[in-house]
């Protein structure tokens, strides 16, 4: 590291001391999760009801279990499809009828899917709680999947996925990643779907598949604002309450294996100015233990602005307009993945600087006052991501879907303060993988760069133009 760069480290170093001493009576403190209740009906369907009256809202997310993950292998993008149409006409309202009625009231209602399930989540004035609840037992126990609607949807993604081939194609690299590196496991499975997945997809296994995956027993919604818990909860009981459960079963999802030696794909995008690079491994789970000290190393390797990364290749080499790292933490370990992008020529030279820092990373100790921004900057961000009705049904649906309790929020900000010297490299040492252990992914003009991408390990090869993201299919 440079004397330039060791100053510009220790700056913002000392300056996360200075902000760590201050907020050292919050950080042991934290955030405490709010009175909530949590009901389990009859059929399975689990309610969450947390009763806060600062602003006159609810926020709800509903969490029906399965997504992606359980797409059929032919057809990925099913469940993606199925989310945009429940939103596209449900119970008695059509498309148009349903969204005039959304706008008529200011209500907020939309649905994704997830690699592990569907999501509807959305907002309403307290005062039309009822339309609330009357339009999401509509979404999920009565959607109209007509066929018209079907085609539309279809051919809209399908779209989408050609226009970020054309202007985004930094949006792919995580899509490719996932493929190279799960292979066949179901978290190599595209949320979004693929184009050939997508085109297989019909409308008649749309259907099947809504009647055999979808059902009260794989269920969550929680429910966050300004309401009477008695009254919400009666409310929901009686909407949900006689819902079915689901026809089919739910695939169990094992744990994939890590990646060992270094593998390449390489996308060739031969219109392409820019390299879009994505390198990663199999990471933890989101029951993962040692959380705190793993956000912390990844916050300093690649989760800020100031991180090892960017400050390599961003602001000391200019190299890339930016650079970073997560964690994408699932039922089971998902990935954890650099990424960046750089001009053509610059190709190698970008890459072979991200692997240096990962080295890095692993090879000499964290600096004490970096290690205590890290702590800061993590406990700063924190509480801002629990503020508010939407932020607060989300965590609590999260907490029901994983399996954890409160502790997961309330223990955060002691376990940050209690982070040590011995922690950090625990994690780096057991849960980042090394420069010789990833597999890259590499998006750009093949010709440039082919040859000087051999020397990081055996290269696939793809052209932008295949209609799925991952090779062989």
């Amino acid at each position: 590291m440079s004397a330039i760069q060791k100053i510009f480290h220790r700056t913002f170093a000392l300056i996360g001391v200075l902000v760590l001493c201050v907020s050292a009576q919050a950080a042991e403190s934290g955030v405490k999760v709010p009175p909530f209740e949590r009901v389990q009906l009859g059929n399975g369907t689990v309610l969450l009801l947390m009763e806060r009256h600062d602003v006159p809202l609810i926020a709800f997310q509903a969490v029906v279990r399965g997504g992606a993950s359980i797409d059929p292998a032919t057809q990925s993008g099913l469940s993606n499809v199925l989310a945009s149409l429940l939103e596209k006409g449900a119970g008695k309202r059509d498309a148009t009828e349903f969204a005039s009625t959304l706008a008529s009231v200011g209500g907020l209602m939309s649905a994704s899917a997830q690699a592990e399930s569907i999501v509807v989540s959305g907002s309403f004035l307290s005062r039309d709680q009822a339309l609330m609840t009357e339009l999401l037992a509509d979404v999920l126990q009565r959607p109209q999947l007509t066929q018209a609607q079907f085609d539309a949807v279809r051919a809209r993604q399908i779209e989408f996925i050609r226009a970020a081939k054309d202007s985004e194609l930094g949006s792919l690299t995580s899509a490719y990643g996932k493929g190279a590196l799960f292979g066949g496991h179901p978290y190599g499975k595209p949320a979004m779907g693929s184009e050939g997945g997508l085109a297989a997809v019909t409308h008649a296994a749309l259907v099947q598949h809504y009647r055999q995956q979808f059902g009260a027993d794989r269920l969550i919604i929680a429910v966050a604002g300004d309401f009477k818990t008695a009254a919400m909860k009666q409310s929901l009981s009686r909407a949900f309450g006689s819902w079915h459960k689901a026809e089919g079963t739910l695939p169990a999802i094992p744990a994939a294996t890590a990646a060992t030696g270094r593998r390449v794909l390489l996308i060739d995008a031969p219109d392409s100015v820019q390299s879009y690079f994505w390198a990663g491994n199999v990471g933890v789970a989101r029951s993962f233990a040692e959380r705190a000290p793993l956000d912390v190393v990844n916050t300093l390797f690649g989760g800020r602005f100031t991180s090892m990364l960017n400050s390599e290749l961003r602001i000391r080499t200019g190299l890339s307009y930016g650079a970073n790292s997560r964690f994408e933490r699932l039922s089971q370990p998902g990935t954890w993945a650099l990424s960046s992008f750089t001009k053509t020529a610059s190709t190698i030279d970008a890459i072979d600087l991200a692997l240096t820092v990962l080295d890095r990373l692993h090879a000499e100790p964290l600096d004490t006052a970096l290690l205590a921004s890290g702590k800061a900057y993590v406990q700063g961000q924190f509480p801002l991501a629990l503020e508010t009705a939407d932020q607060w049904a989300g965590t609590l649906a999260d907490l029901e879907f994983y399996g954890l309790d409160r502790r997961y929020i309330e223990g955060y900000a002691p376990a940050l303060a209690a982070v040590s010297d011995g922690d950090v490299q625990k994690v780096i040492r057991e849960r980042f993988p090394t420069s010789n252990d990833l597999t890259l992914v590499v998006i750009g003009q093949a010709s440039a760069i082919r040859e000087g991408l051999r020397k990081y390990g055996p290269v696939t090869e793809m052209k932008l133009s295949d209609p799925e993201f991952a090779s062989g299919k």
